[in-house]
């Protein structure tokens, strides 16, 4: 192994180049803006439950009065779902997860394009910090929704040019990242790791990155084409004959705002896959680990994620149902739909099968597993309706997609990413966190997102639109106006319980660090053959062979067999 020289402070923490730094920088970013889109979700929710009431602490500080404005309030909805999807889930799931543990899980040394990978985070942070500053223009952040439909979003005030801007970079930074990901996967593993040797979960990084690549591109495209129509004053979005505050407005016209909803949605359904797959993956090693049993139809598991990928990319209009596409259209996407229900439904089979008659050691990463399974199962049922012509008649843009989308996201997703912050801490530290805060964080989270997100199915079937600014001032809202209560409270401890989670991860980092945490766990994948933390720019002292399955517990004489280690 070739010898590096010591590097100044600014290239080796800021400018890095090596995997395993920028997926921290990643991961601490993503944090930062979970914890900001988390903010305006807990000053939407006060609005909700207490209309019209001043917000505490902060109130002030945002309007004269404390109380949250319409104007504002669609800001804060349109930002909280713009930030937590683009700047929290996918680069934590991808940016974090994938670029630390995919050359790791592969034995590389680093990832195939360590300068291109570098370009990804610093074109992320900038994307970041674009989205950031539409709060500061005149009128205030993007208005129209994190799906920014036009003719509305065309006219909005200069905040949506802004996201428009910032959307650009970040979809850079995830084509930036997928290519990385996929040269690494394919072209760096070490001999002997076939790819159905490859642990579970480079194989949701796999395929979570051609989705990137292959989704994002029309998505990109359509954000160039309404930055044109807002400043150059083009039309491809903008119908003839608009009328805006009563006077026609003076565009060429021609253009449909359908369009947009196709480019979007043809990026936004493979999207919630860039999302649940990596947690399936993260899910997948937690399990394996905590069972001591081989994951249970691993090739099986890996040919429907492969079939998931696939199928995510012929759904897309499942989400327009409403736009009277035709009944021919409409029924090719119900049916695609139900299909692609499959192969989700054979991966949590898979994990459940796993589970079956293991002797389960509940560690903490291990609840969050364990807890992601049934809200998955939740998000992925509750959303079958929807994908059903007749009854998304009803349902659509009620609070019963909201609770769909976010048991998919929020208890299942983001349960497994902090499962997985638990897994590989002492990986990336050397230092085990606190096992009781652990627990306590694993109870308020679930408690919480539990207390938040199941009441919406209750509401969106009574009716109320999920972008009222003041339900009650219809008849129906206000008979289950107490729910919105309960969801408000649950949010308080839900943020309570986050509180502890970065008490504990920033705690333990000033415990020494601990000989034993090179594997605690006694796990068998390559990145625990690494040194605690791996070695900078190398990773291993030697380079490694794989002689086995990424899953190898009591198949053997002994309890465990790393994949590294010759003799079983």
């Amino acid at each position: 192994m070739s010898s590096h020289h010591e590097e100044g402070f600014i290239r080796k923490y800021i400018f890095s180049t090596d995997h395993k730094v920028i997926g921290i920088q990643y991961g601490l970013g993503a944090m930062f803006f979970l914890l900001m889109g988390f903010g305006l979700m807990l000053m939407m929710r006060w609005q909700i439950a207490f209309p019209g009431k001043s917000i505490p602490f902060i109130g002030k500080l945002l309007t004269q009065d404390g109380i949250l404005s319409p104007e504002l309030y669609n800001q804060f909805g349109a930002m909280h779902g713009t930030i937590m999807v683009f700047l929290g889930v996918v680069p934590m799931a991808v940016g974090a997860f994938g670029n630390y543990l995919l050359p790791l899980q592969v034995g590389a040394q680093d990832m195939a394009f360590p300068k291109l990978n570098m370009a990804s985070f610093w074109v992320f942070f900038v994307g970041g910090l674009v989205m950031l500053y539409s709060f500061l223009l005149p009128g205030g952040a993007a208005q129209s929704g994190w799906t920014s439909y036009p003719p509305l979003s065309n006219i909005a005030p200069a905040g949506q040019t802004a996201w428009l801007i910032g959307m650009v970079f970040l979809i850079t930074s995830s084509l930036l990242g997928s290519v990385n990901i996929i040269v690494t996967a394919v072209q760096l593993r070490v001999p002997g790791l076939s790819f159905f040797r490859l642990p579970f979960l480079v194989w949701a990084q796999l395929v979570t990155s051609f989705l990137l690549l292959l989704a994002f591109p029309p998505l990109e495209a359509a954000g160039v084409l309404q930055l044109m129509d807002r400043v150059f004053g083009t039309s491809f979005f903008m119908p003839s004959g608009l009328v805006v505050s009563g006077q026609a407005l003076e565009v060429s016209g021609g253009g449909n705002p359908l369009l947009w909803q196709h480019l979007f949605w043809f990026l936004a359904h493979p999207e919630v896959y860039v999302l649940i797959l990596p947690a399936l993956g993260i899910v997948a090693e937690i399990v394996a680990t905590n069972t001591r049993k081989p994951l249970y139809g691993y090739n099986t598991a890996v040919y429907a994620i492969i079939f998931l990928g696939f199928m995510s990319f012929i759904v897309w209009a499942h989400h327009m149902f409403m736009t009277g596409m035709g009944t021919g259209m409409s029924a090719f996407f119900q049916a695609t739909t139900m299909i692609i229900s499959i192969p989700s439904v054979i991966v949590l089979t898979v994990l459940l099968l796993t589970l079956w008659g293991a002797s389960i050691r509940f560690t903490v990463p291990m609840l969050f597993a364990l807890a992601f399974l049934p809200m998955f199962a939740i998000g992925g049922l509750t959303g079958l309706p929807l994908g059903l012509t007749a009854s998304d008649i009803y349902l659509h843009d009620t609070y019963y997609v909201i609770g769909h989308f976010h048991y998919v996201v929020a208890p299942g997703t983001l349960m497994a990413l902090m499962g997985g912050v638990y897994h590989w801490y002492p990986k990336i530290t050397g230092r085990m966190f606190n096992k009781t805060l652990g627990k306590l964080h694993f109870w308020g989270t679930f408690i919480g997102m539990n207390g938040i997100f199941a009441p919406m199915f209750f509401i969106g079937m009574a009716g109320v639109s999920r972008r009222l600014y003041d339900a009650t001032i219809y008849e129906m809202a206000r008979s289950v106006q107490p729910l919105n209560v309960i969801m408000t409270y649950s949010s308080w401890l839900l943020a309570a319980a986050q509180v502890l989670f970065l008490i504990n991860i920033f705690a333990s980092l000033r415990k020494p660090k601990e000989a034993a945490a090179d594997n605690p766990w006694e796990a068998t994948t390559l990145e625990w053959a690494a040194p605690t933390p791996p070695l900078p720019h190398q990773n291993f002292p030697e380079p490694l062979e794989a002689y086995r399955g990424p899953y190898e517990y009591n198949t053997t004489s002994r309890e465990f067999a790393p994949q590294h280690l010759q003799e079983a």
